[in-house]
């Protein structure tokens, strides 16, 4: 899989997908009005890929930010790429296109440029994104992952999105949908953890033999949640082997990181609030690591997940048990 000249990868469906996307999960901590103004800053420094989700609360914030921009004339609506994420609540499939206007209201477009689903961890369907038990544990559901994927089919044949995809999805999971009788449209893209750490190189090789593309989310590590991620996990932008690049190529560790997943036809997600650091995350394009230097960072992989949904580790369709 390779990037043309305007860093963009064709997926399966003839869509093209950029390179490279700005992130806008947001932690508790960041105000929701942070994620808007930082949005609007990476459209200004180049971003046209945008990562959204539902269950990240800031929907409402970016289509602001988005539609700031287009009403500037900075771009036009047709210039972003849009990513938005099923919530695990909304897996049932009578659910999935009320799930998606929901997203479309708050961002107020016609139509997503991707939807897919958020994780294959079903959970019980309600208002409360994170429904629990009187123990605090999370209610799971069952729901055929296939019968979500017939909805998600349906959104794109009723225009409102344009590609479908799937994320945190293992090689199993991707098979089963694959696989499914009459299927109609391939899942374009498998967004998972993946950086030097972590480097999926098994799962990559598999979807690239599909036609399927790998996106990197953490790609430069975590932003380290108390709630979600092992506060004694070594911090990735510390590692010496990616900062001893950094000097060799007068670039930022987290730079070196992000050009890694390209060079493997890898999109990558990079998420920042502040201006400096979104404009360096854009600097990706004009340097390239040598070969041995790419060796040298696979080398780094220790399958070290930042954050293994510990919590759904029960679950009938947990995906991290499996190899890949």
């Amino acid at each position: 899989m390779e990037f043309d000249k305007d860093h963009c990868i064709k997926m399966n469906d003839g869509n093209k997908i950029p390179a490279v996307g700005f992130g806008t999960y947001s932690p508790d901590a960041v105000q929701k009005s942070k994620c808007e103004e930082a949005t609007k800053v990476a459209i200004e420094v180049g971003f046209r890929h945008i990562d959204g989700a539902f269950v990240y609360g800031t929907e409402e914030e970016v289509g602001r930010a988005i539609h700031e921009k287009i009403e500037d004339g900075t771009v036009k609506r047709e210039d972003i790429f849009y990513t938005g994420k099923l919530w695990s609540t909304f897996n049932a499939p009578e659910m999935v296109q009320s799930a998606l206007e929901k997203s479309l209201k708050s961002l107020q477009f016609d139509y997503i440029d991707l939807y897919i689903i958020h994780t294959p961890l079903s959970l019980k369907p309600g208002d409360d994104l994170y429904p629990v038990d009187g123990n605090g544990k999370l209610i799971f559901d069952n729901v055929d992952l296939c019968a979500t994927w017939e909805a998600m089919e349906a959104c794109k044949d009723a225009g409102l999105v344009k590609s479908i995809g799937v994320s945190n999805f293992n090689r199993r999971q991707l098979e089963m949908i694959l696989n499914k009788p009459g299927l109609k449209y391939k899942p374009v893209c498998n967004q998972v953890e993946c950086h030097p750490y972590l480097n999926q190189r098994k799962l990559l090789e598999f979807c690239k033999s599909k036609n399927i593309v790998l996106v990197a989310f953490s790609a430069l590590g975590s932003h380290r949640d108390a709630r979600w991620v092992d506060q004694s996990t070594p911090l990735l932008l510390e590692d010496p082997v990616l900062n001893a690049l950094a000097k060799k190529y007068n670039r930022s560790p987290a730079l070196v990181a992000m050009r890694y997943q390209l060079q493997r036809g890898v999109v990558v997600l990079a998420k920042s609030f502040t201006r400096k650091h979104i404009e360096d995350n854009f600097k990706v394009f004009d340097f390239q690591l040598a070969e041995e230097d790419m060796k040298a960072i696979d080398s780094l992989n220790q399958n070290l997940r930042y954050d293994p949904c510990q919590e759904f580790l029960d679950h009938p369709e947990y995906p991290f048990d499996d190899d890949y």
